[in-house]
């Protein structure tokens, strides 16, 4: 008599843990959803997604990997960038304006996307690639970092560039906010005329 062994049980997430470990070397945490750990191998700038946009249209392909989750935009940054985001800021002359930007660092988590080609998540506002990373490839090298750091290679893109790109475009995105939001309370206030 012949005993069978039963095929392995699929992950309960579908295998996306595995495909950020193995493919990528990324460490994550269990989910749902998944969580990738930033700080280890790459930081992450979280912005609107409306100034995200702009910052695409900007740089072009001078970015590492880009997620959408919702509203909000996250570019994946070299390790260790988030540390310098307020100095950068301050250097750049945006230091003490409200900007909706933010950086995950060192003991962060960032919900994982789905891997390219694993569908949709069937979830309204799940985290989704809109530049996926590869995996095979050293992803690290890719992003966006300050070139005197020592992560900061020679070939990859400018991490100061990135953020007076971002912070412009955020506070565009604030301006507009509030102008739209002026003009609908301006519409909706009764008009008031002096008298003679």
């Amino acid at each position: 008599m012949a005993l069978t062994v039963p095929l392995p049980r699929t992950p309960i997430d579908g295998g996306i843990a595995r495909w950020y470990e193995d493919g990528l070397g990324w460490a994550t945490v269990a989910g749902p959803p998944v969580q990738l750990v930033t700080g280890l191998r790459f930081d992450v700038l979280e912005l609107p997604a409306a100034a995200g946009r702009g910052v695409l249209r900007r740089m072009g392909a001078a970015t590492g990997p880009v997620a959408l989750m919702g509203r909000r935009m996250r570019l994946l940054v070299a390790a260790g960038s988030a540390e310098e985001l307020p100095g950068l800021l301050d250097w750049l002359e945006w230091g003490g304006i409200s900007l909706d930007l933010a950086a995950l660092g060192a003991d962060g988590r960032m919900a994982a996307p789905l891997p390219p080609g694993r569908g949709d998540s069937g979830t309204q506002g799940a985290a989704v690639w809109l530049r996926a990373p590869v995996p095979g490839h050293e992803v690290e090298s890719s992003l966006p970092a300050l070139r005197s750091a020592p992560w900061g290679g020679a070939d990859a893109p400018c991490l100061v560039r990135l953020v007076a790109a971002a912070a412009a475009e955020c506070h565009r995105v604030r301006l507009l906010s509030a102008r739209t939001r002026g003009s609908a309370a301006q519409q909706l206030s009764p008009q008031r005329f002096a008298s003679s």
